[in-house]
C-alpha cells in the first residue's frame, strides 16, 4: 500500500469552484482499481507553531494498493477531464507518494 499527499494551491477566489469540481471527481476515483481512500482537506486553525495555513491550499490524502493503481488513476478519463476542467484554477501542485517503514 502506498499513500499520497498531494498539496494543491488554487488561485485566490477560485477554492469553492475547486472543491465543487474536486467532489464531483470522486466517485469515480474512489471506484477504481486499488483505491483505498480519497480525501480532500483544507488547514484548521491550531495555534500550533510550526503550522503553517494557508486557505488556498487543498491537500488531498490518498491511498492506494499499489503505484501501479495510482499510475492508471492519473491516465484515466475522468481524471484527464478533471485537469482539464481545472487548470485556470490550480496554481501549483505538489506530490508526496509515500510508503510505511
Amino acid at each position: 500500500m502506498i499513500s499520497v499527499i498531494a498539496s494543491i494551491q488554487v488561485k485566490d477566489g477560485q477554492l469553492d469552484n475547486f472543491i465543487e469540481i474536486f467532489k464531483s471527481n470522486m466517485p469515480a476515483v474512489l471506484k477504481e482499481k486499488g483505491c483505498i481512500e480519497y480525501i480532500p482537506t483544507v488547514d484548521v486553525p491550531t495555534e500550533l507553531p510550526p503550522q503553517e495555513l494557508n486557505k488556498n491550499i487543498v491537500t488531498v490524502i490518498e491511498k492506494w494498493q499499489s503505484v501501479e493503481d495510482l499510475m492508471a488513476h492519473l491516465s484515466s478519463a475522468h481524471m484527464l477531464e478533471y485537469k482539464e476542467k481545472t487548470k485556470d484554477i490550480v496554481a501549483s501542485m505538489t506530490v508526496k507518494v509515500l510508503t510505511e517503514v
